[in-house]
C-alpha cells in the first residue's frame, strides 16, 4: 500500500529535478556563450595587451552611435551596455569604434544596420592633423553574410561591396603582410591604442594595449603574434574595451572621452 504523501512527494521531486535540469542548461548555455568569446592577456616584445577574439558564427558584430530610442549618441560604454540590457541583449564585448571629429561625429564611413549614415572620407589630410591621415586608412565591415573584412579604404571602394554594418578609422597597421611603411620601430609616440584584424572571414580579433605602444610595436603584434595580414587601428589615447568577464581594459577611465561610433559584440540572435 502507497503512503498517502507518497503522490505528493514524488511531485515534488519530479519538479526538484526539472528545476535542477533548466538550471543547468541555463548555466551550460551561459557556459557556451562565455566560450565562444575568447579573452585574454598577450605579453609581446615586453608590452601587454588584452586581445578579443569573436567567431562571427557564434556572436553578432554591430556598431552603435546614437541610441535608437532618443537620437542622442550614447557617449560611451555603459550606456550603451544599459540600453542593450534593457532590450535583453547583454553585452558580450565593446570598444570604441574609431576616429571622430570636433563635433563627436564618425570622421569616416560609418554604417549601422545597412544604413551609410557617414560616407567613406578619402579626402588626403596633413598627417600632422592626425592619425586618420596617416595613410592608407581602412575600413573595417561586417556583411549580411556574418563574414567580416580589414581592407584599405581605396580597396574597399573598389570592391563596392554593401556592408551591414561598418566604421572607417586609420592608419592601417599591417596590409597584405607588410607594416605600413610609416611607422617608425624607434617613434617615441607612446599611447594607448586599439585596433581590429579579421583573421578570416569569421574570426575577427580585437586588441587593446594595457600600456601606452608605438604604432610599429602594436602592427607587429597583429602581423607577428596574432597572424593578421590586413589589420587596422582603431583608437588611441582613450581606447577601452568592455568584456562581460574582464570589466574595462585599456586607457584609465579619466582619459576616456565621449565617443562616437562604438562595436558591440552580442550572442547570436536565435533565428
Amino acid at each position: 500500500m502507497l503512503h498517502p504523501r507518497l503522490p505528493s512527494l514524488l511531485r515534488h521531486s519530479a519538479v526538484r529535478l526539472l528545476a535542477a535540469g533548466l538550471v543547468a542548461a541555463l548555466t551550460a548555455g551561459c557556459a557556451d556563450t562565455a566560450d565562444a568569446l575568447d579573452g585574454r592577456g598577450v605579453v609581446f616584445d615586453s608590452q601587454s595587451y588584452f586581445t578579443v577574439t569573436v567567431d562571427t558564427r557564434d556572436e553578432d558584430i554591430e556598431l552603435y552611435w546614437r541610441n535608437p530610442d532618443t537620437g542622442q549618441p550614447f557617449g560611451g560604454i555603459e550606456a550603451l551596455k544599459t540600453w542593450t540590457a534593457g532590450k535583453e541583449r547583454p553585452l558580450a564585448f565593446a570598444t570604441n569604434a574609431g576616429i571622430y571629429d570636433r563635433e563627436f561625429r564618425p570622421l569616416g564611413l560609418y554604417v549601422e544596420n545597412g544604413k551609410t549614415i557617414v560616407p567613406l572620407n578619402l579626402v588626403h589630410g596633413n598627417p600632422r592633423s592626425g592619425n586618420f591621415s596617416l595613410l592608407p586608412n581602412g575600413v573595417f565591415a561586417v556583411y549580411d553574410d556574418g563574414s567580416a573584412q580589414v581592407r584599405t579604404s581605396d580597396d574597399f571602394r573598389a570592391a563596392g561591396r554593401k556592408p551591414r554594418w561598418a566604421t572607417q578609422s586609420g592608419p592601417m597597421l599591417v596590409i597584405d603582410g607588410e607594416i605600413n611603411p610609416q611607422f617608425d620601430n624607434g617613434s617615441d609616440s607612446m599611447k594607448w591604442r586599439s585596433g581590429v584584424c579579421a583573421k578570416t572571414p569569421h574570426e575577427v580579433v580585437f586588441v587593446v594595449s594595457r600600456a601606452p605602444v608605438n604604432f610599429h610595436s602594436f602592427a607587429r603584434l597583429f602581423r607577428d603574434e596574432i597572424g593578421c595580414r590586413d589589420a587596422l587601428f582603431l583608437d588611441g589615447t582613450i581606447s577601452q574595451a568592455f568584456t562581460a568577464e574582464a570589466g574595462y581594459v585599456g586607457a584609465p577611465a579619466f582619459m576616456t572621452q565621449p565617443y562616437a561610433g562604438m562595436i558591440a559584440v552580442f550572442p547570436k540572435r536565435q533565428r
